[in-house]
């Protein structure tokens, strides 16, 4: 089967699968311990700068992305996906502007207090942190929206 003759379905699931193992590979082995430490700092909170936030998410959501760019080339090449230059591209600027709204903290916390009153988020006993999932689940819904594009 050559490039253009892949299935679109079959270069979702493919893109999917890789926006996926590399952002995990990202957030968890190649984000530094002082951006995650970092990057949800605000003035409003004694010892904290907005700045120093925003450069650490800034750093990180770079990084990040660049572990997403480089496997979906390599994979685009050696699995013959066909993706378009112009689709890879948007689909990384869409994981990486919403990999940073969430990574700062404000907006998903805002969301899950206007949405689910905000316990769950708030969540940290028994073994469960509700931010972290709630995070989670944000990037994994971006990262299929990013899929979707890529493969167009």
């Amino acid at each position: 089967m050559t490039s253009n003759t892949v299935p679109r379905a079959t270069r979702f699931a493919a893109v999917y699968a890789l926006l996926r193992a590399s952002a995990d590979v990202a957030d968890h082995w190649i984000q530094t311990d002082h951006q995650a430490a970092t990057k949800t700092q605000h003035d409003d909170t004694p010892g904290q700068c907005a700045a120093a936030g925003r450069r650490a998410c800034a750093a990180h959501v770079a990084s990040y992305t660049a572990a997403q760019a480089a496997v979906l080339l390599l994979a685009n090449r050696a699995l013959g996906l066909g993706l378009r230059p112009s689709r890879l591209t948007a689909a990384l600027l869409l994981s990486a502007t919403s990999h940073y709204a969430a990574d700062r903290r404000r907006l998903l916390h805002r969301l899950a207090r206007a949405t689910r009153g905000g316990r769950f988020v708030e969540l940290a006993d028994g073994g469960l942190n509700g931010a972290y999932l709630m995070d989670q689940a944000w990037h994994h819904g971006f990262e299929a929206c990013a899929a979707f594009v890529a493969s167009g």
